[in-house]
């Protein structure tokens, strides 16, 4: 019960308290009506049991001039003149009273109304008791004290208890529009700050609430969260600019000894420290490259554009270099897929996806890259044949410097899968890895334009 609620959203959660507000309301409503009548029709029943009972007792000795007198003499007098009597012999026929009826009354209590055709009466009550020498005694009184009041009862009910399912609904209108702007405002910010705008914070009114109250320890926690991540950044960012110039420094003076050196094992050995020097460089680069993309400064370049054409541009680019390696590079591109993006860093995702599809595959392998629509998103993959990743290594290939123990003796520095991870949040989108039955296949996908 307790899952089944916390999956359920606020305007959820609303609506079932407003049911269940509604059902109390209308269940207390009609109970409250039943016992009214059920009330007044006891008290009527228990008047009609008197005053039947003080005008002929059970077993007592039946007189019926007596009891017509009895029965004028009760009509006339101020606090039973609204009863109605009626005194019947064996065959139903009217012997005395102040009353007549249309119909023959069942024996016992029962309802009557304004059917029955008495005069003055809208709805009351009917006691009839079979007296000694078989004669039928009928006591009537009215449970409304004038007409239609029972109508007028139900508009009452209807009125007071409509008022306050009205003031219900209006005030719980009303706070969730409250508490959906606010989450909307968190949301927002979550939202923003996904996107790699770590300055938005959630707007606070001054009014020391606490809503206010959460906004504020949610802004103090984003301010924490961005003094961290700057702390990071700063370091990582510090590192690779550091120590760039001195190995580009040092790239420099080995390629110049390389010139000196003339030919021999001396050469090989530079040449290889010129491509170590040339790794490091590569790895400086992309923690920088991942650095501004997440700072979200390239934002800025974005514009409209068909994501195909760039896609069936990179692959006949590409399909040389897959030949080359012995693969086989096909191409399901629908045209036109229309994004809003950096062109040049998108080309960048399809690059990185494709040339690790290459790297990490045997010859032979098949490699495919689609593009399509779908709903809102433009979905972009990259597949292969070849033997996959497990399902959990897949996060590790996600995380930065990440490297699987098959690939850890290949070239590369776990910076590639990252790189486009970056660059999709940044377009709003995400990269996700699956199984492609055999192979791997990676998915970006992107809104569109």
């Amino acid at each position: 019960m307790k899952r089944a609620l916390a999956g359920l959203t606020l305007r959820g959660l609303t609506a079932i308290y407003l049911a269940l507000f509604l059902m109390a309301t209308v269940v207390t409503g009609l109970a409250t009506y039943s016992a009214t009548i059920r009330t007044i029709r006891n008290l009527v029943d228990q008047r009609l049991s008197h005053v039947s009972e003080s005008l002929a007792p059970d077993g007592g000795r039946l007189d019926r001039q007596r009891l017509i007198a009895q029965i004028d003499a009760l009509s006339r007098q101020r606090d039973t003149g609204d009863l109605g009597i009626a005194l019947f012999d064996e065959e139903g026929r009217w012997i005395g009273g102040n009353v007549r009826l249309s119909r023959r009354v069942p024996m016992g209590f029962s309802g009557v109304s304004v059917a029955d055709k008495i005069e003055g009466l809208s709805k009351g009550r009917a006691l009839a008791r079979r007296l000694g020498d078989g004669t039928v005694l009928v006591a009537i009184a009215e449970t409304e004290p004038f007409d239609n009041y029972d109508l007028e009862r139900q508009r009452i009910y209807l009125i007071g208890f409509g008022s306050i399912i009205l003031i219900v609904v209006g005030g719980t209108s009303l706070f969730s529009r409250v508490v959906h702007r606010r989450i909307t405002r968190i949301h927002s910010a979550a939202d923003a700050i996904f996107d790699g705008d770590m300055s938005y914070r959630v707007p606070v009114s001054g009014s020391k609430g606490a809503f206010d109250r959460q906004g504020i320890a949610f802004n103090r926690m984003l301010d924490r969260i961005n003094e961290l991540m700057e702390g990071i950044r700063g370091v990582s960012d510090d590192i690779a600019h550091d120590l760039r110039t001195p190995l580009a420094r040092l790239r420099g003076r080995l390629a110049a000894l390389s010139q000196k050196a003339g030919d021999g094992e001396l050469v090989v050995e530079i040449d290889e420290a010129i491509a170590q020097c040339d790794e490091i460089l590569a790895l400086f680069a992309a923690i920088l490259r991942i650095a501004e993309v997440e700072g979200g400064s390239r934002r800025a370049a974005f514009e409209r554009f068909d994501l195909s054409a760039v896609a069936q541009d990179i692959v006949a680019t590409m399909a040389p270099i897959a030949e080359e390696s012995g693969h086989e590079l096909e191409s399901g591109i629908d045209a036109p897929v229309l994004v809003e993006g950096d062109r040049q860093l998108l080309s960048q995702v399809m690059f990185n996806l494709i040339e690790n599809a290459l790297r990490h595959t045997a010859q032979g392998t098949r490699v495919r890259v689609g593009l399509m629509a779908s709903g809102a998103q433009a979905i972009l993959t990259v597949q292969d044949n070849g033997a996959g990743v497990p399902p959990d290594e897949r996060d590790t290939a996600l995380r930065r410097f990440g490297r699987l123990d098959g690939s850890r003796n290949s070239s590369g520095h776990g910076l590639g899968l990252p790189l486009v991870a970056a660059i999709a949040r940044l377009h709003g989108g995400g990269l996700e890895l699956g199984d492609a039955e055999p192979g791997l296949i990676a998915k970006i996908w992107l809104p569109l334009a």
